[in-house]
């Protein structure tokens, strides 16, 4: 699938935003992508994740890892195409954790799973945490890279939609000096 098919997708779904945001890295931009609109629909949850699943079909992967709230349901999916156990993190105290009896064994080999990459912070705290406990990471797989290719987490890294996105420092952004009203719309309160 072309990048611009999947683009048509999140309009149609309306999870390509245009506005004000404030994204989880704390930046600023005109632009969301919220993928939880798209993969809400069964046959496009099956479509994105399909194209991120074959990417790492022949990768010797154990379990397929996601952070949450966000990666989870594209997370879980691809794991159901790849056939692998699926698990995520959360946050606790504000640190990416473990919870739910879930667990990394040294050795098991992860796939981490995210959906929207815009600095990758979530990312590399699930890679943290793999790492700590003696897990090894595969790749990183997600739906949206907003940065164009610029961050990486992992040399086989791979999503289905590959973005320059513009974002701002706080303090040096135009939407806020044009009074523009700001939103969060994201799973995280914004810093």
């Amino acid at each position: 699938m072309q990048p611009d098919s999947l683009l048509d997708i999140f309009r149609e779904t309306e999870a390509l935003l245009d506005g004000h945001y404030r994204y989880t890295s704390g930046r600023h931009g005109p632009q969301y992508f919220q993928c939880a609109k798209v993969l809400q629909y069964p046959k496009y949850l099956e479509l994105v994740s399909g194209i991120i699943a074959d990417n790492f079909r022949s990768c010797d992967i154990d379990t397929v890892i996601s952070p949450a709230i966000g990666g989870i349901v594209v997370g879980t999916e691809v794991g159901r195409q790849l056939g692998k156990k699926t698990v995520f993190t959360e946050r606790n105290d504000g640190v990416m954790s473990l919870r739910r009896g879930f667990t990394v064994m040294p050795g098991e080999k992860f796939l981490v799973i995210e959906d929207v990459i815009t600095t990758g912070g979530s990312v590399r705290e699930v890679i943290e945490l793999i790492e700590a406990a003696g897990g090894i990471v595969v790749g990183v797989g997600s739906v949206v890279d907003r940065s164009n290719g610029s961050v990486r987490l992992a040399d086989n890294q791979f999503s289905a939609l590959v973005l320059k996105a513009v974002s701002y420092a706080p303090e040096e952004c135009p939407l806020c000096k044009a009074d523009i009203p700001i939103e969060k719309p994201g799973s995280r309160p914004g810093k």
